[in-house]
């Protein structure tokens, strides 16, 4: 099938180091453009972020820090892929919400006038979601092949949820599944446990998702200037940051496990200053061994100490005669 098109649709994909619109960046762009003759044009350039990939985006899109050391940066390339698109109307997978931002902070960074004043935006993502619509009567209906009778009322919600379930066990249970690193399993099986391991692809702390667990099972900040760190690693070089958000407008139940992990990190404090403690008290108390004695030897390299001049010694006094007297006399003429 042919797309009538007027001028053409670049479609574009973006990968980056991060998921946070205003702080991450592009490290590789690969744009299909579709021309209204039908004809096809594609350029994919990786980019050097300036700023080191996170294992798990990495871990993701396969994208790794040495991949892209010796690309150019997206200032390098900028004026040349806003040249490529020209007067493109611009198409994705959900790019509305983020790789046309994403573009655009780049641009912007780059200080290429990147024009979107008569532009359109094709989302494809959007269609999917609103033609196969996600609420519970489209899966009801999609699954079980009926409609809720008294939809939004609490049981038959609850009783079209519970069907649903069984419906979707039945129909995947030999359904091979792709995750997104490329291993291949059966996820959807009769068991609690698969199923809560396959519905909960985030790990999330707190289920707001401000706080993750990562794939040592640590809690990570999932958003902001920390996003990646572990939670006990921020304690450690900014533990303001506790206070900032037991303060900010964060739910409650994410205040109460981050107070969690706050209580278990001060206990770790405590417990390592405790034992600091002991070792320098055990230290302190050991017997010190006795040296044996040496004698002082005269050494021969030693500066001699300067010369103090000793006070004389008084001679005893003694009686004056009359024989000492006479010998004055004659002595002095007197």
């Amino acid at each position: 099938m042919k797309l009538y098109l007027n001028r053409p649709l670049a479609f574009f994909d973006l990968e980056t180091t991060g998921v946070n619109v205003g702080a991450d960046r592009i490290v590789e762009i690969a744009i299909l453009k579709a021309m209204p003759d039908g004809s096809e044009v594609i350029k994919t350039l990786r980019i050097n972020p300036e700023m080191p990939i996170p294992l798990q985006s990495s871990l993701i899109h396969g994208i790794y820090d040495k991949d892209i050391a010796n690309e150019p940066t997206f200032k390098d390339v900028a004026q040349e892929l806003s040249d490529f698109i020209g007067d493109a109307d611009l198409a994705g997978y959900n790019s509305n919400r983020f790789d046309i931002p994403v573009l655009l902070e780049e641009f912007l960074r780059a200080g290429v006038d990147f024009d979107m004043s008569d532009r359109k935006f094709v989302d494809v993502q959007n269609i999917f979601h609103q033609m196969e619509q996600r609420t519970l009567r489209a899966a009801y209906k999609f699954y079980c092949d009926k409609d809720i009778v008294n939809a939004h009322s609490a049981e038959a919600d609850i009783t079209a949820t519970y069907h649903v379930l069984l419906a979707q066990i039945e129909r995947y249970k030999d359904t091979e599944f792709e995750d997104k690193q490329g291993n291949i399993s059966k996820p959807v099986q009769n068991s609690v446990d698969a199923l809560h391991t396959f519905t909960n692809m985030n790990k999330p702390v707190d289920f707001a998702g401000r706080m993750v667990f990562n794939e040592d099972n640590e809690e990570i900040f999932n958003f902001g200037k920390h996003k990646g760190k572990t939670v006990e690693q921020v304690f450690d070089t900014e533990p303001s940051y506790y206070a900032w958000m037991k303060q900010g407008d964060f739910p409650l139940y994410t205040k109460k496990k981050l107070g969690e992990i706050w209580d278990r990190w001060n206990k770790k404090k405590e417990k390592l200053k405790l034992e600091k403690q002991q070792q320098q008290g055990q230290q302190s108390q050991a017997p010190k061994q006795a040296q044996p004695h040496v004698a002082n030897k005269p050494n021969p390299n030693q500066a001699k100490p300067a010369f103090k001049p000793q006070p004389k010694k008084e001679k005893p006094a003694v009686d004056v005669t009359n024989d000492m007297l006479e010998q004055l006399k004659m002595k002095f003429g007197k």
